[in-house]
């Protein structure tokens, strides 16, 4: 321990090197030092150099004590003990140990404290866009609560025009009726009155003939009486009766329809991602070359005359593609058919997941399909009410599907089972998203992407569905179609006007890609390889390979 000689009821502190009293401090070695001997420690090389100063300001700083010698402060670290130590403790417990500059050891703590740091200011950055999605959203609830109530007044307008048209028609029944039972019972009076009038005769002429002699009239009489009718049976009608159906809640709901519950998802906060994670070190070409042209053989569609409507790659040298009939063809990368499976509709959007072809179809009976290796199609789930368009599969191993009903176009996050994991349809301010959606893709960021056919744009959004960015094209001649993501996450987009357009991940524009023999009428596109991509001419059916980047 340093000497403990009282001076003027203080404790004297010694210099760490000749335990004569103490003038200076070194900040960053935590040494006390004397006068004589600065010059000495100056000159004992360090990383990260000396700071000597007064020792009246040693407390301008937090300093570490040692826990053997607490009136010492510790200068030393001991790498054995994983503790810092003060000069006494070097010549004594830890003598055998191996040490190192308690600085040395202060820059090392420093900088994963400094990463760890760097690492929660960038979440934090995320929770307070979160915080300002949530805040924005909190006064839009009362209008999407009454849109919500708006759909089941209108539900219940429509059911009441529905039942005023039953009860209209029903009452129309009940007159029809009523006429036919007056038409009947009017023939059954007459009938009835005229036989009643015949017999009325009959017994009119036989009283005659009570008192009388007169055997020709009596002989005449008898045939007549005998032919007059006696019905052995008289119909009766009967009244209409009403059958009411009974109404109970479980009719209602599943007639009527009902109010779901508030769903409580769980979505995983985005992967924090180095900008050097997501730089391509590749130069993307001047002119962009055209490898392989394939022709895919898709016969032209009756109404708009489109054949090529999406591609699919499934491994190094294989493609799914799909377009105007009810195939779906497997080609390799040089442009050979593999295989070739019947399905009952146009393969109008694909993916891939789990190595096997996922698709859906626009109109179809609201069905998610996958092609079994055995080439058998399989229905993977139903989407409800709500129709599918694009489909993607995502790097967490979900399905995002396009999906609309009426008007009204949502993107939802499914399992591979078809349980509702997450739905995207607002924005902060309660208004939709979304005006047609149609292709979808997953960046590598987390960024939800789709095109969208009625506002002409690209829309982006992040994986919690809060706004990123929209495109909308450099002119107003816009018609942005497919859309996919490359690993360098630059955002790939289709254009019809014979254009495609490279973005940046945070959707601004970087310039277009236009092969060496030209695109006619892009749709469909999806990476393939190492700075590659398939993009599908919508009109002539030629799927082209085109290397975009080295």
């Amino acid at each position: 321990m340093a000497s403990e000689d009282i001076a003027q009821g203080q404790y004297v502190i010694e210099c760490d090197i000749c335990k004569q009293p103490v003038s200076f401090f070194c900040r960053r070695c935590g040494v006390n030092l004397c006068d004589p001997c600065v010059p000495v420690h100056l000159r004992i090389k360090s990383k990260t150099g000396h700071d000597v100063v007064d020792y009246a300001s040693r407390d301008d700083i937090d300093t570490s004590t040692c826990d053997s010698h607490p009136q010492n402060e510790c200068s030393v670290y001991c790498q054995m003990c994983d503790v810092p130590i003060c000069t006494v403790c070097v010549l004594n417990k830890h003598k055998s140990h191996e040490m190192s500059e308690l600085s040395n050891k202060i820059e090392e703590l420093m900088k994963t404290i400094m990463k760890e740091n760097e690492r929660l200011q960038k979440y934090k950055c995320e929770l307070e866009k979160i915080l300002d999605h949530t805040t924005q959203r909190l006064p839009s609830l009362s209008k999407l609560y009454q849109h919500k109530k708006d759909e089941v007044t209108s539900r219940g307008e429509e059911w009441h025009r529905q039942i005023d048209k039953t009860v209209k028609t029903l009452h129309q029944e009940l007159d029809d009726m009523q006429k036919e039972h007056e038409s009947l019972l009017q023939k059954q009076k007459r009938e009835l009155e005229e036989i009643l009038g015949k017999v009325d005769e009959t017994n009119t002429a036989t009283m005659k003939l009570n008192n009388s002699q007169n055997v020709i009239e009596m002989k005449r009489l008898i045939p007549m009486i005998e032919k007059q009718e006696t019905p052995s049976e008289i119909t009766q009608y009967s009244f209409p009766v009403f059958y009411k159906c009974e109404i109970d809640d479980n009719y209602l709901k599943s007639y009527f329809g009902y109010i779901e519950n508030i769903q409580e998802r769980k979505i995983s906060l985005p992967r924090l991602i180095s900008e050097d994670a997501v730089i391509s070190n590749h130069k993307i070409l001047e002119v962009p070359k055209v490898i392989t042209a394939i022709d895919t053989g898709f016969p032209a569609s009756g109404k708009h005359n489109d054949r090529l409507y999406d591609i699919a790659v499934i491994d190094d040298n294989r493609v799914w593609m799909g377009g105007a009939s009810q195939t779906l063809k497997l080609f390799d990368f040089q442009g050979n058919l593999h295989d070739t499976v019947t399905i009952t509709t146009r393969g109008m959007y694909l993916t891939v997941y789990n190595k096997q072809v996922v698709y859906t179809v626009s109109g179809s009976n609201n069905t998610v399909y996958r092609v079994a290796a055995d080439k058998t199609i399989q229905t993977m789930f139903t989407t409800g009410e709500w129709t599918p368009r694009g489909i993607t599969s995502t790097a967490s191993d979900d399905l995002l599907v396009c999906l609309h009903k009426d008007d009204q176009y949502k993107v939802v996050r499914y399992s591979g089972t078809g349980t509702v994991l997450q739905e995207i349809q607002y924005d902060s301010q309660g208004q939709p998203l979304y005006g047609k959606t149609n292709y979808i893709t997953e960046n590598v960021n987390g960024d939800i992407i789709v095109t969208d056919w009625k506002k002409n744009a690209v829309i982006a959004v992040d994986r919690l569905g809060i706004f990123r960015f929209s495109f909308s094209g450099r002119d107003t001649q816009f018609i942005g179609c497919c859309v996919t993501t490359d690993p360098a996450g630059h955002v790939i987009i289709t254009d019809l006007r014979d254009k495609i357009h490279m973005l940046d991940r945070d959707g601004r524009f970087l310039r277009y890609i236009i092969p060496d023999q030209g695109i006619n009428k892009p749709r469909s596109v999806c990476i393939v390889g190492d700075g590659e991509m398939f993009v599908g001419e919508n009109n002539t059916g030629i799927a082209k390979r085109i290397k975009y980047s080295e």
